[in-house]
């Protein structure tokens, strides 16, 4: 029985360190190592190998070395292989860190400073509580509720919405299509932490930004796939929207003739508000190969027909 990693060097040395000293009795691999083919049990990785059925033929579990699945073609894997996402409090954090980071600069309206300061203006603009500025995520999985449990601890009026009903304490909590709008409709500064599934794709457009407050402001940390990009663009150019924050985009990087690295109401990041810490992230590994060994749940398991 063996464990095969498919990934970034770096991290592959520190689990491998990780899995010699906390389970030497499971032999660890880095693709394209894989020994014998029939051996391999466990596969981490962002992308499997092609035609996985054939290459890993004993495979039983494929661990996502991050929280996302989306981009497993889930067609192309074996149906009675059980797919994992990551779950570890180093990726949990650093979204976390980041979602505060954009709902605070969009709260001090610091895009609108930043325009200021280019052109020369020095001008104060009123500055409000947080308790007065009303925070909407939408995707309540664990990084949501992670994000909405600091958002409250700095003061900001909180609501969720998911697909199923979730509750939280201190958050409005909301679910499904009929009570999308009403949540929209509180919500000045819109969060998006889904999932990216079909349902899910191009949600973030028009229907979704003609339901918020004139105004309001949005936060993409997690698919560029959930984005229509054009409607984005209308509605920042016709003032529905007033700023947006973009961690993802579909592709990634974006052409460089793209809009949205000089528009003046978009911050743009590299896709880093969150990634796997090797080292936590080998601890949950560990554990939940534990579990399964002792026959016990796994954290992270993936309905494939939702596909999360």
């Amino acid at each position: 029985m063996t464990f095969l990693y498919k990934g970034p060097a770096q991290r592959g040395a520190v689990w491998a360190e990780q899995f010699a000293r906390r389970m030497p009795q499971l032999p660890f691999l880095t693709w394209p190592e894989i020994g014998d083919p029939a051996q391999v049990r466990f596969l981490a990785a962002w992308e499997p190998p092609p035609r996985i059925a054939e290459t890993l033929p004993k495979l039983e579990i494929l661990f996502s070395v991050g929280a996302g699945v989306d981009q497993f073609d889930f067609s192309a894997l074996p149906p009675g292989l059980t797919v994992v996402r990551m779950v570890e409090p180093g990726l949990t954090a650093c979204m976390c860190e980041y979602i505060s980071w954009a709902v605070l600069s969009l709260h001090r309206e610091m895009p609108l400073y930043l325009r200021q300061q280019r052109s020369g203006q020095w001008k104060e603009q009123p500055v409000r509580p947080a308790s007065t500025r009303r925070v909407g995520v939408m995707g309540m999985g664990m990084l949501g509720r992670a994000a909405l449990a600091q958002l409250r601890l700095l003061g900001f009026d909180c609501a969720g919405w998911n697909r199923s009903r979730r509750n939280e304490p201190g958050v409005r909590c909301y679910s499904g299509e009929a009570e999308l709008d009403e949540f929209l409709a509180r919500t000045d500064i819109l969060v998006c932490l889904l999932p990216l599934t079909p349902e899910t794709r191009g949600i973030l457009g028009r229907r979704v930004f003609d339901a918020l407050p004139q105004g309001a402001c949005l936060v993409n940390a997690s698919r560029g796939g959930h984005l229509v990009e054009a409607d984005l663009l209308a509605a920042l150019e016709n003032g529905r929207l007033s700023a947006a924050v973009l961690d993802v985009c579909e592709p990634e990087p974006p052409a460089q003739d793209h809009p949205f690295w000089t528009h003046p109401r978009i911050w743009l990041t590299p896709h880093i508000a969150s990634a796997t810490q090797a080292e936590t992230a080998g601890e949950a590994l560990l554990d939940n190969l534990r579990r399964y060994a002792f026959g016990l749940p796994l954290e992270g398991v993936v309905d494939r027909l939702r596909g999360y």
